[in-house]
């Protein structure tokens, strides 16, 4: 590639739609504030570039959420990737988390989002949070909780909520219920769906009113599905990088999401945890270009569509849509 190019890519305003704060820690400070060796960072929190599957690139949390259990660790993990990502030329995000997880010192999912959102005011950075649901056994009381602190603080730092975790062990279409309860709240919500299970979850969750999936690539192997979301103008969240270590796809050239995109499907990029997938979003892009036919040019209108997708208002997205346009459409800028 060459360095023009680079550089466009480097500088060229984005956008991350789909991007978890327990999944991009800033592995230096965690060194240094915990003492840890290069050797256990990649232990702990960098999964392998081939994992057996989803279950086993899940294992990467485990520390980072042992950690994320007081004010001051969650506020300093916030801000420091805040900060990060303003270097790297982001203008919006919108991170994901479960407030559950952070509730084992004796914290109420209440505290942790307050601190969350208040900890992202301190970096100059426009940014929303969304509140993960998660998949799993005996934690209903702990869903409809996180449902009830995302009303509380939706439209202050909270954008919508998430179903996320084991998806080929919890199906999607079990969670029906409960988001019953985050439309009659009129909460803005995202699924992941299409990523270790197949279409059918797709569907499932496409049947609940989503307007947005997490991953979704699995969409591929059912052509009636692709073109239900090109019809339903449905955004897919797609996570290269990840999709490959959970062996979705074997690589950049034969991920779907070219196939997706050029069959007119919403399809935005995103790095969905820029520590356990050693990633950014400079490095999804650049692997892009040099592994598919995708152009510049394509970049930036899968910036444009996260803009489209993100859950903010009309007038929020035209300023977005404006610095994207403004930071250069065209290499001849």
């Amino acid at each position: 590639m060459n360095e023009k190019l680079l550089n466009k890519i480097k500088n060229m305003p984005k956008v991350e739609l789909h991007l978890h704060l327990d999944g991009s820690l800033n592995t230096k400070d965690i060194q240094t504030k915990y003492g840890l060796t290069n050797e256990q960072i990649k232990d702990k929190m960098i999964a392998d570039e081939k994992c057996k599957d989803l279950n086993d690139y899940l294992k990467k949390f485990d520390y980072p959420i042992s950690i994320m259990q007081t004010k001051d660790s969650i506020q300093n993990i916030v801000i420091a990737l805040l900060t990060y990502l303003k270097s790297q030329n982001v203008i919006y995000v919108e991170i994901r988390f479960a407030p559950q997880f952070h509730t084992r010192r004796g914290l109420t999912q209440d505290e942790v989002v307050n601190f969350v959102v208040n900890a992202a005011k301190k970096v100059d950075i426009k940014c929303n949070f969304i509140l993960c649901l998660m998949r799993g056994e005996n934690n209903n009381n702990e869903n409809y909780e996180t449902v009830r602190v995302a009303k509380k603080y939706l439209g202050r730092g909270v954008c919508a909520v998430d179903l996320a975790g084991a998806e080929a062990i919890f199906k999607t279409k079990e969670y029906e219920e409960i988001f019953e309860y985050v439309k009659e709240e009129e909460i803005p919500f995202t699924i992941h769906a299409g990523e270790a299970d197949g279409p059918e979850s797709i569907k499932s969750a496409i049947s609940f009113g989503t307007k947005r999936i997490g991953h979704g690539v699995r969409a591929i192997e059912d052509e009636g599905l692709v073109e239900k979301i090109i019809k339903k103008g449905i955004t897919l969240e797609v996570c290269p990088t990840s999709n490959i270590q959970t062996c979705i796809c074997n690589d950049y050239a034969s991920h779907p999401i070219v196939k997706l995109y050029k069959a007119g499907v919403k399809t935005t990029i995103n790095t969905d945890n820029m520590t356990v997938s050693n990633t950014t979003l400079e490095k999804e892009y650049t692997s892009l270009i040099e592994s598919t036919d995708l152009k510049y040019e394509d970049l930036v209108e899968m910036n444009i569509n996260s803009v489209n997708a993100a859950f903010i208002t009309a007038e929020e997205k035209n300023v977005l849509i404006n610095k994207i346009k403004q930071g250069g459409i065209t290499l001849e800028d």
